[in-house]
């Protein structure tokens, strides 16, 4: 019956050329490593996140004097709700922590160079919208921890000369965090990401497909021999999606405390700030900068300057060699930034 089926809609819409095509025929390099598996993860990842947020908007309310409630209703009284709102939650921690490692392991191998550039320039939009999903999620809560680490993150773009104040008042939808910010961020989170998500993996995914998957530095084109992405890559990547997901099932299970510390507990009040409020960790190093350097819009300049620096990478580092050893210059600054990046984590996490 389901051979019949298969073969009913293959004789319509060549389904089985098209699985040949995009998985059994697709062939890429047999020496890839795992680094190369990080893109598979975050699709996971992705998937997970999208599954669990669609259960969480079944219960959630998007209003100030209900939302803390209904999240603690999804945790305490929806069957598995504790589950979903913890997967959800850490899932996030993970999708950040590979897209760094996926940035990084591209960096360091070159693979941002021609004919790949369209692959990392709209991989970079992905790593902001990444951020930016993180920043519009953490509100909706309306914990005390959520709402005055998002006044905090809010007031950073005050920092700007002339508009500053008006950028604020743009993305809180009033003077201070309130309904219209809640209103605001919900929208964001729920339908413009997800909808920006899509459209941008589904480029990267077709530039990939275009370019092929590039071997390890230092690999000449001629020896690289070729094997089919399905079943043998295929089964290296589900092996590293495996582990992150052990990592990520471990945290919910046995350390739920680290994303969940008593002020995530407690509903928003906007009359008392707790103290030692801190953004979430993937946001400490910017955090940090901000708050070492006096001229907060020179923060802000740096950080932005940094990150259109590395979007036009490709245009700038226009030589063939991809080898990082054979980069001195380049090592160099990536190693001072990836150090310097830890370091001002690190201090934002202690101070």
């Amino acid at each position: 019956m389901l051979k019949k089926i298969i073969d009913w809609i293959d004789e319509r819409v060549q389904i089985i050329e098209v699985i040949e095509n995009h998985l059994t025929g697709h062939m890429v390099p047999a020496n890839l490593n795992l680094w190369y598996s990080m893109g598979s993860v975050l699709l996971a990842m992705l998937f997970i996140q999208f599954i669990t947020g669609i259960l969480l908007l079944i219960y959630y309310v998007p209003d100030v004097d209900k939302a803390f409630e209904s999240v603690t209703y999804i945790t305490n009284e929806v069957p598995f709700g504790w589950l979903i709102r913890r997967v959800h939650a850490m899932a996030t921690n993970i999708f950040i922590a590979v897209l760094f490692l996926h940035m990084f392991s591209t960096l360091f191998m070159g693979s941002y160079k021609k004919p790949r550039e369209l692959q990392w320039m709209s991989g970079s939009v992905l790593f902001g919208l990444g951020f930016l999903a993180a920043l519009s999620g953490y509100l909706l809560p309306w914990s005390q921890l959520s709402y005055w680490a998002t006044t905090v993150a809010t007031n950073t773009v005050g920092a700007v000369p002339f508009i500053g104040d008006e950028l604020v008042r743009g993305l809180r939808g009033a003077e201070r965090v309130e309904q219209a910010t809640l209103s605001r961020f919900f929208a964001l989170h729920v339908i413009v990401v997800p909808l920006l998500f899509l459209g941008l993996v589904a480029a990267h995914l077709f530039f990939m497909r275009r370019t092929g998957i590039s071997s390890p530095p230092g690999t000449m084109k001629e020896e690289v021999e070729k094997i089919p992405f399905v079943p043998h890559f295929a089964l290296e990547d589900l092996k590293v999606i495996y582990f992150f997901l052990g990592i990520l099932f471990i945290f919910v299970f046995f350390y739920p405390k680290l994303y969940f510390p008593p002020d995530a507990l407690s509903p928003a009040d906007p009359f008392f700030t707790p103290p030692h409020i801190k953004p979430e960790w993937y946001f400490l190093a910017n955090y940090e900068m901000l708050k070492l350097i006096p001229n907060k819009f020179l923060g802000v300049f740096i950080q932005l300057a940094v990150a259109l620096f590395l979007f036009f990478l490709p245009l700038i580092d226009v030589g063939s060699e991809r080898h990082p050893l054979k980069r001195p210059i380049f090592l160099t600054i990536a190693i001072l930034g990836v150090l310097a990046f830890i370091a001002l984590t690190v201090l934002g996490e202690i101070l």
